[in-house]
């Protein structure tokens, strides 16, 4: 038992305490439907999104949205990465353009295009979409319209804190 507790406070020292990184969004709470405005039957805007609790150390943030329950495999809907450390929400509607005015790069989504896109599954039971935020402590080294895998690839072993928010929509 005392292993136990030992262990369970390095964690928490290691990871800043008691506090941590949380991503929330007005639009839908954890595990609730997704509106329509937010998807490819509505406008296809990008949900707000905000978080707090940041550790101490962070030089920057990613965030990846993807479909697990997809019928091909996961599905990439957004990857958006460099985000400045002194921004902590994303408005709704995001610019789907590579570089941002906050300096912030996005990657290419399986559409094949840069930003945001939204739910759009086929008919049948509803999917859920993860919305996966990193606290780093670099900015990664990469271009713009850079894929899910060259963020995680760039991210490995520079991460300080990880959340999600998931969300679900159906047709």
């Amino acid at each position: 038992m005392r292993k136990y507790y030992f262990a369970t406070l390095c964690a928490l020292l290691l990871h800043g305490g008691l506090m941590a990184l949380t991503l929330k969004s007005p639009a839908f709470t954890q595990g609730t439907k997704i509106p329509s405005k937010y998807t490819c039957e509505g406008e296809d805007v990008s949900p707000p999104l905000s978080w707090d609790d940041v550790p101490e150390g962070t030089k920057s943030f990613a965030l990846i949205m993807d479909d697990p329950d997809a019928p091909r495999g996961t599905w990439v809907h957004w990857v958006i990465y460099n985000i400045p450390v002194n921004v902590r929400e994303l408005q709704e509607g995001v610019s789907t353009d590579p570089v941002l005015t906050t300096r912030a790069k996005q990657g290419m989504n399986d559409f094949r295009k840069t930003g945001y896109g939204g739910p759009c599954p086929p008919p049948g039971p509803e999917h859920r979409y993860f919305f996966k935020l990193y606290a780093l402590k670099i900015e990664l080294a990469l271009s713009e319209k850079a894929t899910k895998a060259d963020v995680e690839d760039a991210m490995n072993g520079n991460i300080l804190a990880e959340t999600e928010l998931m969300g679900k929509f159906g047709r």
